[in-house]
């Protein structure tokens, strides 16, 4: 079989029927051998019965969400090609041409683009129009270098083979980011076309929530990059304020009129060790990721298991936390001797700002360490 189309229902029979009229007019012009998929994960007004009426092929999803709508009815497809787009009109399914012939040329992702075609009055609201559409888009161009400049489009063809390598693992609205990204990250060719969007013919307000469902997307782009999200920043962040602290210790730093000493220097101390937790956090949600299927592996677990990351963070992280034990012990001497007074060498405090340093980095790499050896453990995938 050719070509799968398949329309998530949205409760709105009216609504479904004119779509899948509309896309079976399109198949019979098109001469491609194909099917009209329906998935349905809870509609109540008898959606199903008029869809197989008319000729579509019902695929109950028990799991709710948009994307398990999705990911389960283009599982079910027998069309080595498949489209996919909302049943709520707000899509043309008479005008499909564009994406079978990106499809034949070989893309394994079609994107329509809403703003290259047109958006008809009405069709979006000018908040997503002119700020979340926008914005989303050039974050994810920014974090993935993805060629589509819609990234939301809910109309798009994929490939089949290439759909069942993206292993998509959201079950809601993140699943339109999902594709996309995971498309990018696998090397996948990605073209875009232009698509009209209209106004939906529905009878009652839509499930979208521009404000939500926008930092869900924004939400997930970041988690889904932890280099942008963590890497970066906490590098950042360690080089310039680890520099400064290891200044300080040394002793106080004048800039100008400025002097910065003591209450600069555990200042410096804690947001490197936030530096710290930064890069930390990037390796974990990587490997994390990987685990879950939700990044692309490059042998990243397999490395780390044949590495000695555990027995090499452990034995770092122990060393680093006696070391600055012993600063710690060192600088309780000096305090005895001292009758456990005052200290008349304030340089103390640099020795004691060095040791807490260590006795808190120390346990953050052991820990690090025993979280990746745990986490890169071979198990069977569900």
């Amino acid at each position: 079989m050719d070509i799968s189309i398949l329309m998530p229902c949205l409760n709105e029979a009216e609504t479904l029927a004119f779509c899948i009229n509309k896309a079976k007019r399109w198949l019979k012009k098109s001469k491609l051998k194909g099917e009209i998929v329906v998935s349905d994960n809870g509609s109540t007004d008898g959606s199903q019965l008029i869809a197989k009426k008319l000729g579509a092929r019902v695929v109950i999803v028990s799991e709710r969400g948009y994307g398990s709508a999705l990911y389960h009815g283009a599982l079910a497809s027998r069309g080595k090609w498949i489209i996919m787009g909302d049943s709520d009109d707000s899509y043309d399914f008479s005008k499909l041409d564009p994406f079978i012939k990106a499809l034949k040329k070989g893309a394994d992702l079609v994107m329509g683009n809403r703003f290259l075609g047109g958006i008809k009055e009405g069709a979006m609201p000018w908040k997503n129009r002119y700020i979340g559409n926008p914005i989303l888009t050039f974050i994810g161009r920014l974090l993935f270098n993805c060629p589509s400049k819609d990234f939301h489009c809910g109309l798009r063809a994929v490939n089949k083979k290439a759909f069942i390598k993206m292993d998509l693992r959201t079950t809601g609205m993140e699943y339109a980011s999902e594709m996309v990204i995971k498309a990018k990250l696998l090397g996948m060719k990605i073209e875009e076309v232009p698509t009209t969007l209209s106004k939906d013919g529905r009878n009652r307000l839509p499930h979208l929530r521009p404000w939500r469902d926008g930092w869900r997307h924004l939400r997930f782009m970041l988690l889904f990059s932890p280099r942008w999200l963590f890497f970066y920043p906490g590098l950042l962040i360690f080089i310039i304020f680890g520099l400064g602290y290891s200044k300080l210790l040394n002793g106080p730093i004048t800039i100008g009129n400025i002097e910065f000493n003591y209450n600069s220097l555990f200042i410096f101390e804690a947001i490197t060790l936030i530096g710290v937790l930064f890069l930390i956090f990037s390796v974990l949600i990587r490997v994390i990721g990987v685990k879950e299927g939700l990044l692309p592996d490059h042998n990243l677990l397999e490395k780390l298991r044949k590495s000695s990351i555990l027995e090499f963070g452990s034995f770092f992280g122990v060393a680093i936390f006696i070391t600055g034990l012993v600063c710690a012990l060192k600088a309780l001497d000096q305090w005895v001797n001292a009758g456990f007074g005052s200290l008349p060498d304030t340089n103390i405090l640099r020795l004691i700002s060095l040791s807490s340093f260590m006795m808190i980095a120390g346990p953050l790499f052991f820990l690090f360490s025993l979280a990746i050896g745990f986490l890169s453990l071979p198990s069977r995938r569900s």
